[in-house]
């Protein structure tokens, strides 16, 4: 006889359970922080949970997709995510939409019937699990038969970080979890050990053209999107404007902050709709957008994509972002790779190239009147106390605007905003930046409107003591929606002013300290206090309504 214990057991059928090696996988993945909101359909993959994972508890399955949402982009990993079956995946749509828009590598996993109760569609079945969640993830899968979880956890994580990164959604029957595996067929390690390459270098002949045309400009701009700033290329950004003397814009609206906001060549983010960044760009002859969609527009405001003597070239890591552009050669690549060779070819170009234009002076903030603060003020009083090595989490769309202008934001992975357009990511997402970074202080600059689609992560920020400081920015309206009803030109639209709420008696039943400023010098102090920690704070500040 042969062998020691372990080839005795593979002999003897005795291999691993469905769930163990799934586990494995996702430690070989850096997986063991599990954001979930708990059912029945889910205990059995959550029984004896080992004690190298962390199970974050979001009240609200929207909430759980929205931490997952901020920990995947912190940190640059694939999150986890545990749902309930069809209701709680129900509920987690919303999110997931903002996930897939901000390019967040979610695995979100869901319980199901078990299999002999699946075809009589008993309660808790999801009938059409792979359905539902589409379009808002990548990929929906669930598995033929036990012995395929593993593996199919596996290809839902590599699909999840394959650029363009985004959500994938696993449905795995309850039953699944205890099924054990034939050693011989299902060898310990081997999914989980495979590793996935991702990162592409730029076509040649693609790179040759970027070169050409950035030394041969005169006028040249970049338009850095947020996919620099995951990729790691801040810093590589910066470079490439500096050799080349070129302006410096942010895309119509992006998810995170590729460049950094106060440098001499930031000229702010591009307008929103079509005709505007014609104009906006028309002064430029040679335009690369990296990292980016070409262009994420919203009003309609029709015209020419580009102004006569604009050339638009695109670098983007996402194949349909490059074939759905209206206008611009592209080429798929990496956008950081892409600038690093950029920089070992790109000249300074011209002598008679021409300068950016200097951005205007600010003028001083407006006040805000008695017991407010106008939104100039409160960003101005954020930029004078801001901590080096802190995070902006953003959603106050009506007020955005004055946080780009007021408050530079000048290191990597320090800022996010949601790219859907949708609500409910700025609190949530935070306190999943929190969790990834708590070494770092985490600012939230949250709407009163926005702070209740996914107000349940105040519990989780309370109970883990996620260092995270929400400001909510109270005007009792959805302001932007206002503007847009103006521009619309539909008056009279119902269901745009919202009802008074006590926020400080909301903090606090969710176990957040609190407290309502209405000067500067109260903001600086409760700002202070905020970042000191050790935990959570929520800071209201009443605002003006729009139009005031």
């Amino acid at each position: 006889m042969t062998g020691g214990p372990e080839v005795m057991a593979e002999a003897s059928g005795t291999g691993r359970t469905v769930r163990e090696a799934s586990l494995e996988v996702f430690r070989a993945h850096g997986m063991t922080t599990v954001f979930g909101n708990p059912g029945s359909t889910e205990l059995p993959m959550l029984a004896d949970l080992p004690d190298d994972f962390r199970y974050v508890l979001g009240l609200q399955e929207a909430a759980v997709v929205g931490m997952a949402d901020g920990y995947a982009q912190a940190t640059g990993r694939p999150a986890l995510v545990n749902l309930h079956t069809a209701p709680g995946v129900g509920n987690a749509v919303g999110a997931l939409v903002n996930a897939a828009a901000n390019g967040a590598p979610l695995v979100v996993t869901a319980g199901q019937q078990v299999r002999p109760m699946i075809n009589l569609e008993a309660l808790l079945t999801n009938p059409d699990a792979t359905v539902l969640p589409r379009p808002a993830v990548k990929l929906s899968l669930e598995p033929a038969r036990p012995a395929d979880v593993p593996a199919v956890l596996a290809r839902a994580v590599h699909a999840a970080m394959t650029p363009p990164r985004g959500p994938v959604f696993v449905s795995i029957p309850m039953d699944d979890w205890d099924a054990e595996l034939d050693p011989a067929t299902e060898p310990a390690g081997t999914v989980a050990a495979r590793r996935v390459h991702r990162r592409a270098a730029p076509d040649p002949a693609g790179l040759d053209a970027l070169v050409e045309a950035l030394d041969g400009a005169r006028s040249p701009a970049l338009v850095i999107g947020g996919d620099v700033d995951a990729t790691g290329g801040f810093h590589d950004a910066v470079a490439l404007a500096e050799r080349t003397g070129a302006a410096v814009y942010s895309p119509p609206v992006e998810g995170r902050v590729g460049f950094p906001t106060g440098h001499r060549l930031y000229q702010g983010s591009l307008p929103m709709a079509i005709d505007p960044v014609a104009q906006a760009l028309a002064p430029y002859d040679v335009v690369l957008v990296v990292g980016s969609a070409v262009f994420r527009y919203y009003p309609y405001v029709p015209g020419p994509f580009l102004a006569p003597g604009t050339r638009l070239l695109h670098v983007t890591a996402d194949a349909d972002q490059a074939a759905r552009a209206p206008v611009g050669d592209a080429v798929v690549a990496d956008p950081t790779l892409t600038l690093r060779a950029l920089l070992e070819r790109v000249g300074p170009g011209p002598a008679d190239r021409a300068s950016p234009p200097e951005r205007a002076a600010l003028e001083a903030p407006r006040a805000g009147g008695e017991g407010r603060l106008s939104a100039e003020e409160l960003f101005a009083t954020l930029a004078q106390e801001w901590p080096e090595d802190a995070v902006l989490v953003n959603e106050s769309p009506s007020h955005r605007g004055v946080q780009q202008a007021r408050l530079p934001i000048d290191r990597p992975g320090s800022s996010y905003f949601t790219a859907s357009g949708g609500l409910g990511f700025g609190l949530a997402a935070a306190v999943g930046v929190g969790l990834a970074e708590p070494a770092r202080p985490v600012v939230a600059a949250v709407g009163d409107g926005s702070l209740q689609y996914a107000v349940q992560a105040l519990a989780t920020a309370a109970s883990l003591q996620v260092p995270v400081t929400v400001l909510v920015l109270d005007n009792r309206e959805y302001a932007i929606l206002k503007w847009f009803a103006a521009r619309e030109q539909t008056p009279k639209v119902p269901g745009l002013d919202l009802p008074a709420v006590d926020h400080l008696a909301l903090a606090q039943a969710y176990g957040v300290p609190a407290e309502t400023v209405g000067t500067v010098d109260e903001l600086r102090a409760a700002f202070r206090r905020g970042v000191a920690g050790p935990g959570p704070r929520l800071v209201h500040v009443p605002v003006p309504p729009s139009g005031s």
